[in-house]
């Protein structure tokens, strides 16, 4: 018999760290949003799974290599896990449809605002005998593009004004988010977990 969870899907750059305004390609360019790791601590413990979900366009234009963006994927988790706030699994997808590039174009279907990577973790989880509860997980980001994805895949997307902010974006777009937090720890602590 299959178990039904609920999971938090976030997007990385602008919601959990800073966005730097290039693509992060080290360690070393990794500094987490005030109260983040707390934010996502919270979730765990209400039952949420944490799940990643990253446009890493950086890879097709050749700004940073797969081993760069999994290395520093494994130090976010390292960040993360020191606070109890470690995620379950990351996916990122690595292509751009301004940069062709043989390996990565097969990708292009999971591009943000497409729900391809929702979908595959979902996939995944339900390999594992766990059932995901669209109705009762949510999805977090900063840009337009990360509400609609967690639109298009039946979830309850939340818009942090961190990073890109594009809340004027998703008004113009008529994308409108269930909820605007300043950032992380409001959405979690003012609503998700309200509401949940």
């Amino acid at each position: 018999m299959a178990e039904t969870i609920k999971v938090l899907f976030l997007d990385r750059d602008g919601t959990i760290n800073r966005d730097t305004g290039s693509y992060i390609a080290t360690k070393e360019q990794i500094e987490l949003i005030d109260r983040a790791d707390e934010a996502i601590a919270l979730a765990r413990c209400a039952g949420f799974r944490i799940v990643i979900i990253s446009n890493q366009a950086g890879i097709a234009r050749g700004i940073a290599t797969v081993e760069q963006v999994e290395e520093v994927n494994r130090y976010l988790n390292e960040l993360l896990s020191a606070q109890q706030a470690g995620f379950d699994r990351c996916y990122y997808c690595p292509s751009h449809p301004e940069y062709p590039h043989p390996e990565y174009d097969r990708f292009m279907d999971c591009r943000k605002p497409a729900p391809g990577m929702v979908e595959r973790a979902i996939g995944d989880f339900l390999a594992e005998g766990f059932v995901v509860d669209r109705s009762a997980s949510f999805f977090v980001g900063d840009k337009t593009v990360d509400v609609e994805c967690g639109l298009r895949a039946g979830l309850r997307p939340v818009l942090v004004r961190t990073g890109h902010n594009e809340e004027e974006l998703c008004q113009r777009r008529n994308i409108i988010p269930e909820f605007v937090a300043d950032d992380l720890y409001k959405a979690v602590t003012e609503y998700i977990l309200v509401v949940s």
